[in-house]
């Protein structure tokens, strides 16, 4: 039976703030908070409310027969909950019908798997933390930053324990093959990969509400009777896009919302079903592994990560920030962290991009991709000399990592410790209540039973 799986990104933006030469040293805070809420209020209000409403409505009105996967960044839940927590109880309920699936993501939405695998693999699992201490559940299935992936990624996703990735069937890695059908990464087999349909994908987040397009205006029967018309081998179609496609992209007025919910019923009578990731991959072989060489994503005509390190400058800059990687994985400092996260996502190499782009991009406060570097590089620069006031220059990278595994190997003895301490408590406890056991035996055993005391007093 043929299955869609559809997945929604929640990402948001952290603006930066205009940053001068001459704050740095004087001046550690670095973003535009008056951007930074009026933007997400504006995307709950206009896209995340409505759409998770719907798909909620789906749901329900489904009997469960329709299902849909989500992943949001850490940075992105920071900002929901200081601003937007109505999205959060939204997700709740989402959550609460079993019929969705959270998954994996790195923690800021950056690049780190292109950069430091200790750096990628930290924000991972925070970020599958957070799921698991929001929603109940442990993801299993990952999706990258933008789906970018490659072999290398590939495996090291499956090595963290992983089952399953999203990622997208781009033409210049599929060639002939059909994105329609379960593949593995080709450095272990565990790996299963979902490949993004890029037509039917854009169909609804891009071409949705252009009326010059050919098959404007678009309804659920006619985009359902294209997947029914697909060759029946064919078994899954992978629907993969932003959640703000539903209300900013597309707007609320194109009915893009009415469409969506029609979609459960027009599957229905062709038989065809939803499936989240992790049923698709429990129940579907893989057909063949995947050969990623160099990293793709899904940006851009090219499907590759030139929109974030096309040019010198982003590239200087992404071997800037990453430079001091080791050093921030040593640091315990709260406000470092969180800037490292802020500082790492994607966005902030992509406004310094000098491509042309069939996708339109607002730079924000930038007026160029120059003026976007800059002011980045002013806020590295502050950011870079609060990593060396704690662990100094001096000290270099061999040494840093020696005093990394020593810090690994004391938090590795300490729980040993503790594990060993726990087992002596409770055999201690066990012991003393043994104790308690003997002592009344033998205490019960000195004292006259009742029926001898009654024939005493009788003698008597």
């Amino acid at each position: 039976m043929r299955t869609i799986c559809l997945y929604f990104e929640i990402h948001q933006i952290i603006h930066l703030r205009r940053y001068r030469f001459f704050d740095i040293g004087t001046n550690h805070y670095y973003y535009d908070d008056y951007a930074n809420e009026s933007s997400i209020s504006e995307v709950a209000e206009r896209s995340y409310i409505p759409a998770l409403n719907t798909l909620i409505g789906m749901v329900k009105d489904s009997g469960g027969a329709f299902k849909v996967a989500l992943s949001i960044s850490g940075v992105a839940l920071e900002q929901l909950e200081i601003h937007a927590p109505v999205v959060i109880d939204l997700l709740h309920q989402l959550n609460d019908t079993g019929c969705c699936e959270f998954l994996a993501e790195p923690y800021s939405h950056g690049l780190s798997s292109l950069a430091n695998e200790e750096c990628f693999r930290e924000e991972v699992l925070r970020q599958s933390d957070k799921m698991k201490q929001l929603f109940g559940k442990t993801p299993t299935v990952f999706r990258n930053s933008s789906l970018i992936y490659s072999d290398e990624i590939g495996a090291l996703v499956a090595d963290m324990g992983f089952k399953g990735l999203l990622t997208e069937g781009a033409k210049h890695i599929l060639g002939w093959k059909s994105p329609h059908y379960v593949y593995h990464c080709n450095m272990n087999p565990n790996l299963k990969l979902l490949l993004r349909d890029v037509k039917l994908s854009d169909d609804i987040s891009l071409r949705f509400s252009n009326s010059e397009w050919s098959e404007f205006p678009l309804f659920a029967d006619k985009y359902i009777s294209w997947i029914d018309a697909l060759p029946q081998e064919e078994q899954v179609i992978n629907i993969f896009m932003e959640l703000c496609a539903l209300g900013i992209y597309q707007p609320l007025s194109s009915n893009i919302l009415e469409f969506l919910k029609a979609l459960p019923a027009c599957a229905k009578e062709k038989g065809i079903t939803f499936s989240t990731p992790t049923e698709v991959i429990s129940k579907l072989n893989s057909v063949s592994q995947l050969d990623v060489s160099y990293p793709m994503s899904w940006v851009d005509e090219e499907r590759d990560t030139s929109c974030w390190l096309g040019n010198v400058m982003q590239r200087e800059a992404f071997n800037k920030l990453y430079s001091v990687a080791e050093r921030v994985q040593l640091c315990n400092d709260r406000r470092i962290k969180q800037d490292w996260d802020y500082l790492q996502a994607s966005n902030n190499f992509r406004f310094m991009t000098t491509k042309k782009s069939n996708v339109g991009m607002s730079r924000g406060i930038y007026e160029s991709p120059y003026d976007a570097f800059t002011n980045y590089m002013n806020i590295l620069g502050d950011f870079i000399k609060r990593v060396d006031s704690l662990y100094p220059v001096e000290v270099d990278n061999e040494e840093l990592n020696a005093l990394l595994t020593t810090i690994k190997n004391q938090d590795s003895e300490i729980e040993e410790l503790r594990k060993e301490l726990d087992k002596h408590l409770v055999l201690e406890e066990k012991m003393g209540v043994n104790e308690e056991k003997k002592a009344a035996r033998k205490s019960s055993a000195k004292k006259p039973s009742t029926a001898s005391k009654k024939v005493t007093n009788a003698e008597k």
